[in-house]
């Protein structure tokens, strides 16, 4: 059997808030070397699921840490 691709698991999270798991996995295509981050979000029995090249992740991850810097909880919030 010729597989067309390999998926690789790379992480998993569950957001607290609105108790949807995320799940990351990289997507490898044998014919063509093509590899892709793929992020499925399960929401209840919904799955959302995008596959996405390098440098789209690039610049979801960036833009994900600016919005994190800004509204992470303060050192003195925790006191």
């Amino acid at each position: 059997m010729d597989e067309k691709l390999t998926i690789t698991p790379l992480a998993r999270l569950h957001a607290p808030i609105g108790g949807q798991e995320i799940e990351l996995q990289q997507v490898d295509y044998v014919h063509g070397g093509l590899s892709l981050l793929r992020i499925r979000i399960r929401e209840g029995k919904r799955f959302t699921v995008f596959d996405i090249d390098a440098a789209t992740a690039a610049e979801w991850g960036e833009q994900m840490s600016q919005w994190a810097r800004l509204h992470a909880p303060s050192p003195q919030a925790a006191r």
